[in-house]
């Protein structure tokens, strides 16, 4: 697995893996998320997310939906709370095409104040259909309950009044101040050598001026965090619940012991902890499981189950119970072994998912300036020992740590 790079003298970064595949995929990625509004901004982000496809200095809205659309190509993009993504895969004839468009959608919006307000209309439809997924609701609510204080616990789609009470003044401001180009990596997989990608890299990019960022991202404070139990009323069929706390950022050292500890006790694999010991063993729950997210100073972990509202007080005491065997026995020898090597193998099968694998080398460019191989990532799984483990969760599983927030 082979990755070359290069940096233009505006601060934009290009990465790129050739494969022996005709469809390439490529994308900008922009340290810039929901995190970084202020409060009157919130949902701002992700509503220049929508904007910037609505019409540019060049191009309207159906130009700009059909330009890739027209040779068989996607286009989309994502806003999370620490970065914004404009992507697309397409045939790999289309390279110039793809750099072109997206240096235009990105650098070159004009916001049309009719497109403004139909995309809040959008937004509150996509806000209120969240409000109807408990299911996806209690994850957004659960993190403003721990990062409270913070504008990480922000949930990123804003509210109904705060996107009513944006005008195009504010979001204007904040296009021009808020995306450094020292930020921003263009990630790119496809058949095309890295010489030619470069060249288009170059031809579409180079002549941007030098952002730099004008504030500095305001840092979660970890002792500010007091766990907190609470029930909300939903009135739904069944219990929604989530337990968890702050976790460790991406730079922390024992990030990678918890994501492999994460997995074990609520990842994809059907034979994960929970799994075992809520649904097939006891049919408590039908959806159990665990996460883990890292931002550039803190994450979040987490673990979801849905159950009949009969079964909320043992789920709950089952997964406590579960929480503490970890902080307080070291897993075996087998175990250990069985847990590395299923952590490895999803890996390695996300791998294959070339469009994944653009975004994730994308991003590890940008928050690292590296990009691990998928050897040196197993080797660094094949290291964790019991006692890390045991450490992590010893130190996160603290119940004096543990946030619990039920909807019923």
């Amino acid at each position: 697995m082979e990755f070359h790079t290069h940096r233009l003298e505006n601060g934009i970064q290009l990465i790129h893996k050739q494969i022996d595949s005709p469809v390439a995929h490529c994308g900008l990625i922009m340290n810039t998320g929901s995190r970084d509004e202020e409060e009157f901004e919130h949902g701002l982000t992700h509503l220049i997310e929508h904007l910037i496809f609505k019409g540019t200095k060049k191009r309207k809205a159906y130009h700009i939906l059909s330009r890739m659309d027209d040779v068989g190509g996607e286009l989309n993009a994502y806003t999370t709370k620490e970065e914004t993504c404009i992507h697309t895969t397409f045939f790999d004839n289309y390279y110039a095409r793809a750099f072109e468009l997206i240096r235009d959608i990105a650098f070159n919006s004009v916001f049309p104040q009719k497109e403004i307000i139909k995309e809040k209309e959008v937004i509150i439809d996509e806000i209120n259909s969240y409000k109807d997924s408990p299911f996806e609701l209690i994850f957004d609510d659960f993190e403003e309950l721990i990062f409270a204080g913070n504008p990480i616990a922000r949930n990123i789609l804003g509210t109904e009044s705060s996107l009513y009470n944006m005008g195009i003044e504010t979001i204007q401001s904040f296009y021009r101040n808020n995306y450094p180009t020292n930020q921003m990596i263009v990630s790119s997989i496809g058949r095309y050598s890295f010489k030619k990608v470069k060249k288009y890299f170059e031809m579409y990019f180079y002549d941007l001026p030098l952002r730099e960022p004008l504030k500095q991202r305001e840092l979660y404070n970890t002792n500010s965090y007091k766990a907190e139990y609470r029930e909300v009323f939903k009135g739904t069929h069944q219990a929604h619940c989530i337990v968890g706390m702050p976790a460790y950022s991406y730079n922390d050292p024992r990030r990678l012991t918890l994501h492999l500890l994460n997995n074990y006790i609520g990842g994809p694999g059907l034979n994960s902890k929970l799994n075992m010991v809520l649904r097939e063993k006891r049919g408590y729950a039908y959806n159990v499981e665990s996460g883990y997210n890292a931002f550039s100073d803190t994450g979040a972990f987490s673990i979801y189950f849905g159950t009949d509202k009969k079964d909320l007080k043992k789920c709950l005491s089952i997964t406590r119970r579960e929480l503490q065997k970890l902080a307080s026995q070291k897993l075996g020898t087998a175990q250990l072994s069985k847990a590395k090597k299923q952590l490895t193998g999803q890996i390695a099968i996300s791998a294959e998912n070339n469009e994944s694998q653009m975004l994730s080398i994308g991003k590890s460019q940008l928050v690292y300036n590296k990009v691990d191989d998928l050897d040196t990532i197993c080797r660094k799984i094949d290291a964790i020992t019991a006692s890390e483990i045991i450490e992590v969760a010893a130190d996160l599983f603290d119940p004096d740590k543990i946030s619990t927030l039920i909807y019923h």
